[in-house]
This record gives C-alpha cells, structure tokens and sequence, in this order.
C-alpha cells in the first residue's frame, strides 16, 4: 500500500520548508558548539523549534524536515550529548508534529503535511555507517516520521550502506535521498552523473531522488537532466530539489550571487514545470523564501485550458484595420511604424498631491507628442496599488479627455490574472470595453507581496497570461463570452481589444519562456513587451518572432548605483558588470541619476537603429527624467531617417520601413 507522503506527491508538487541550521543561527546568533548543540534544542528549547516549525507552515510548507541532521554518534559524541542520541531524534519528531497540531488549531487549515525524518552525512567518511545511524533511524521511526531523508551526502557509499539498514526495518517509511552534487566549475558536466546517480539510487528501492545543498542553477541542471533519467519516466521514483539561497554564478566575465526571496519563489516554479516534486531549501533558506516559493507554486496552477467549445454564433476574430481605431498605438503596430509605449504605476495611498502630480505627467507626456502609449500596470510587484481602470478614469476626468474629444494618448491596461477567478476576469474586461479600454496587456502577475504585518492575500490564478490571450482574441473578439454564448443580439456584438503580453529575455528557463511566447503569438497576441534589456545578447532569441509580432523592448532607467543593485535581484533581470562600474565612477546620487538617464538615452538610440518594433520605457523610480530622455534617445536614434528636432518636435517615430525586421 502507497503511503500518504508518496501519493501526494504522486498527485502534484509539494512544498518542503527551509533550512533549520542557518534559520537556527539567524535566531539565536550562536553557532552549533558545545553547550549549544543544535540538534540538543530539541530538550533544552523545545519553545524555539517548535516556532521555527510554525513559522514554515505559515509560509506554505507541506512538509517539516526535522531538527535531526547531526543527530548522530558521530556528531553529538564528541559535542557531550552522545548519551541523548534516542531522546534528541524523538524530541526533534515531535516537535513538528505539535507544530503542524498547533499550526491546524491557529488557522483552521486542515492541509495535509508530513514530517521528514533528516539524516545527516556522518562526521568523518566511515567504513561502518550503519553502526553510526541504526540508533537514530530506530528512534525517527518509531516517534512516527512519514519519511526519512539523507541529507547533504557526498558519498554514495554511504547513501547505499544507510538505505540497506532502513530497508531491514519491518514497515519501513518512504526514503528520500538527497546528495550534495555540483557542476564542474563553469562547465557542463557533474562530478557525478545525475543519470547514473538516480538509477543507482532507484536500485536500492529508493522513491525520492534529488539534490540539495547546491546553487539554485545547479539545482536547475540537475533536474533538467536528471528527469530522462529511466526511474523517472517510468514513475518507479520522483525527483526533489532543496537548493542553497545563493552561491556565485559566473556570467561573462563576473561572479554575481542574484538570490532574493522573489528569486527563489520562481525557481521553485521552474523547478516544478521541469518536473521535480518536492522542493524545499537548504542553507539561508528561510521563511521569507519559503513564503515566496509557495506564491510562484500556486501561480502555476492556473488552468491551463483552451475551451476551445464550438460556438455557433461567434464570429470572425476582430480584423486589424478595426483594431486601428483603438488609438495611435494600435494604429501604428498596425501599419508598421515605430511605436513608443511608457509605464506609469497607479498612485499607493491617498495624497491628493502624488495623484496629482501623476496627472500632471501625463498631461505633459501627451502635449510632448514623444509617446503613443501610457501602460498603467495592475499591481506591479504583488502590491497592491489603485486599479489601472480607476486610475485611467481619473486621468481622463481631470484632463478632460473625452469621447468626443478623444485621448491624448492610447491607454494600455496591464491586466493581471492573480486577483480574479474566471467569471471576474471576464466581468472586468467587458467592463473595460465598456469604458473606452481597449488595449490590455496580459500578464499572469507577480503572487501577492505585502508588508508582513498585511493580512495574508490569496493568488486565484484562474487562468495565466496565454489564456487571457485566447479568451479575449478567440471569444470576445469574436463576439462570445469565454463559454461561448452570444455577447448580444445586436449586428456586431464583439469586441475589438488590442492586445499585448510580456516577455523576460534574461528568464532562468528560455526555452520555456520561448515556448510561452509562441503560445502566446499563436492564440493572438498583436504585440508583445520585454522585461528590461539591459544586455543585447539575449534579445537574440526573439528573432524569429520578429518578423510575426510587433516586439517592443524594454528600457528602464537607473537613478543611481544604490538602484541599479535593486533591479538585479528582480527575477528575469540581468544587470552587466559594466554598468555597476560606469555607475561607481560617480560618487554623487545626483551625478550617479545622471549616468543612468544616458545609459537609457543609448539603449532608446539601439532600439531605434536595430529596427525593433518599439520602445516601452520604464522609470519605476520617478516620472521625471522621462520626457528629456525620450526626447534625446529617440532624436540619436531617429537621426538617419529624418532630422532629429523635427522628429522629436513634430511627435515623429516612424524608421526606415527597410530596416525594420518586425
């Protein structure tokens, strides 16, 4: 018979929590030494564990690793806690379970979760490991584990020699081995196979096979490959992946370590689309990291589905040339001329004064005649912001942009699918249609990220950005609602949305992100956005959509050195060695805001002279540098095709329609 833990992780992706020895020395700031045992916590601050315990539950956790990892022989001998080798592991099993008993009391959450028993490597390599652990393993199974991990193991040997002696044991608990592997400096290769290593581990009845104690990228490449491995095409075992919350990564000709809780809650969701089951964290993997982990999970689990139900009374999609008539926007993707797009966030609180000077911005951005575009974004960052319809209103309101009167620019709506279920979804953008928004871009959002002391808010994730993508194209632009009933009796009751969606260039798993944005380009896409594009190279990968779909590329501008570190540890953004060192030159913010707006200024005049399809500018840290780099990156820019004052004077963006590839 299945055991629990192995049919749930038949069933999905489970969340392990973090790292206990790290977390431990975060609390208490002492090292594990003499008098101070880690594992002898589990007796003499059972208060402590059990709160670590909690505080992983409340994160998300599925599954509590237990305070165990030295408890063993080898370990706690030589520390004078030897004689309390059963007590410590008994203690360390019950703790987590009175943890996950008061975490269900608290919250009213019934989840399942599972406690794993954690074995530690021995201290020195040793001929007779099942002599060190048979005591340990005794007392982890008998106090109710619902597995037994090993840990942080470098020796298969040793890996081999313990699931001998757990496999004697009469009803033994699932194993789940987990060896510390890396890759050999910058290249390819492992210093053990992953291939081999999973077969030979699944040889010895093992169901769980991973790695942990790693760089997050390792971790990454170990899945990637390991998942041909036999044993886990065949279902006879599953894989796991408990990385480190950092490790330096060589890129180019540099060293970056690029971790953050963000960081990690998107590797998770890689981890899990690449086919790992359990994940979890090793060292400096805490709470904050655990919490994301399980955002990212969650966004993952949207539907999926196409509903692709046949409709007998929707009609041909909405055609360009009515596409058109949305804005100068649309018109332009349409017609093929350079276009310029720039984001502004919605206003947090409620100071009439920041509102204002919002609107002012915009009133100022139109009268320039230097964009196309205004893309208000819907929560950017998890946090929760005005909405980009309301915010929209008040622009037009105060500015007096009416019907008749028309908009001073085309209003792109970032639209999210993280806060709404299906019936929402589609509720806001008729809503929207309604309003006169008829340019959305569709992004699957950041989970949601407030304060600590914000009441938890839930992700819905009913659909992702590809699904918003089919819907609004496939149903309301042929005249249905998402199940394909008629949006009215009139002549012509479809919508005509322009639509747009996102793309990360620098993402953890281009393929994967490629293949998104094919399905996204297929199920109707007019046009797509990138993430800032600091380096050139990986833009490289979009050329074959370039001739299928208006691309614009990401610009952002850099205030100061203190910034440009901030924006490197959002996930899907590389920052280059070079710029941190151009900005270091300076040692005055003022001097630093300087070199930043012309470091964008030269970016707009690439984008300009590679022919891309547009430019959507990006200043989340203020509006006010906006319309003088605009106006000087696209004059540089738009230099060879038309004079650069009359360009920038007249409004002017159309290229060269020879050297435009899009």
């Amino acid at each position: 018979m299945m055991s629990e833990f192995l049919q749930a992780l038949r069933n999905g992706t489970m969340l392990s929590d973090g790292a206990i020895g790290s977390y431990l020395f975060e609390r208490t700031g002492r090292l594990s030494e003499a008098n101070h045992v880690y594992e002898a916590l589990n007796i003499h601050q059972p208060d402590l564990i059990r709160q670590l315990h909690f505080a992983y539950l409340r994160a998300g956790a599925q599954c509590l690793t237990t305070n165990t990892f030295a408890a063993n022989q080898t370990h706690l001998g030589p520390l004078g806690e030897g004689d309390r080798t059963e007590q410590i592991n008994r203690a360390g099993v019950r703790l987590a379970h009175e943890a996950i008993a008061i975490f269900r009391e608290h919250t009213q959450v019934n989840k399942n979760c599972f406690v794993l028993g954690s074995l530690g490597p021995p201290r020195e390599p040793s001929s007779t490991p099942k002599e060190i652990y048979r005591e340990q393993i005794q007392a982890l199974v008998h106090q109710g584990v619902d597995a037994l991990v090993l840990e942080t193991f470098s020796r298969l040997p040793d890996v081999i020699a313990v699931v001998e002696l757990i496999r004697q044991l009469n009803h033994a608990p699932p194993v789940i081995v987990q060896m510390s592997l890396h890759q050999n400096g910058g290249e390819a290769t492992w210093e053990r196979d992953p291939i081999s290593y999973v077969e030979t581990v699944a040889k010895c009845g093992v169901q769980v096979i991973g790695i942990n104690c790693c760089a997050p990228w390792d971790a990454v490449s170990f899945i990637e490959r390991a998942r041909s491995a036999p044993a886990i095409r065949e279902n006879r075992a599953y894989l796991s992946a408990i990385p480190n919350a950092g490790g330096l990564q060589q890129v180019g000709n540099r060293s970056i370590m690029r971790v953050n809780p963000e960081y990690m809650g998107k590797l998770a969701r890689t981890l899990a689309d690449q086919g790992a089951r359990l994940i979890g964290g090793c060292c400096e993997v805490h709470p904050p990291h655990i919490s994301e982990m399980r955002n990212y999970l969650s966004g993952r689990q949207s539907s999926g589905q196409r509903f692709d139900l046949n409709s007998f009374t929707a009609k041909t999609p909405t055609s360009d040339e009515c596409k058109k008539a949305n804005g100068h926007f649309s018109r332009k993707i349409k017609e093929g001329s350079f276009v310029v797009s720039v984001e502004m966030l919605p206003a947090r609180g409620t100071c009439p004064a920041i509102l204002q000077d919002k609107i002012d911005f915009v009133r100022g951005l139109a009268d320039s005649q230097l964009a196309d575009a205004l893309d208000v974004t819907d929560g950017s960052r998890g946090i929760a912001l005005m909405p980009p319809g309301d915010f929209i209103s008040i622009i037009r309101e105060q500015l007096k942009w009416t019907a008749e009167a028309g908009d001073g620019l085309e209003f792109i709506c970032h639209f999210t699918a993280r806060d709404l279920n299906t019936m929402g979804l589609q509720s806001r953008l008729l809503g929207y249609w309604a309003r006169r928004i008829h340019n959305v871009l569709f992004v699957s959002g950041d989970p949601p990220k407030m304060s600590p002391t914000y009441p938890r808010s839930t992700a819905v994730f009913d659909f992702d950005s590809v699904d918003m993508i089919h819907h609004t194209h496939a149903r309301l632009n042929c005249g249905v609602d998402f199940g394909g009933i008629s949006l009215g009796q009139h002549a012509d009751p479809r919508t005509r949305f322009t639509i747009g969606s996102g793309f990360e260039p620098e993402a953890l798993d281009v393929d994967r992100e490629l293949d998104k944005l094919q399905r996204k380009v297929t199920h109707g896409a007019d046009y797509i956005m990138t993430q800032p594009a600091f380096r050139h190279e990986p833009l490289a990968s979009l050329e074959p959509f370039r001739s299928r779909v208006p691309i614009l590329i990401g610009v952002l501008i850099l205030t100061s050195l203190d910034h440009a570190r901030r924006v490197s540890q959002v996930p899907g953004v590389m920052v280059p060695n070079t710029i941190f060192q151009r900005l270091s030159t300076f040692e005055k913010p003022a001097d630093q805001a300087k070199a930043g707006q012309e470091l964008a200024i030269e970016q707009i005049q690439w984008v300009c002279q590679e022919g891309w399809s547009g430019l959507y500018l990006m200043a989340p840290a203020g509006h006010r540098p906006v319309l003088e780099t605009l106006s000087e990156g696209l004059a540089r820019g738009l230099a060879p095709c038309a004079s650069p004052t009359a360009s920038v004077q007249n409004g002017l963006h159309s290229v060269n329609p020879s050297r435009r590839s899009a």
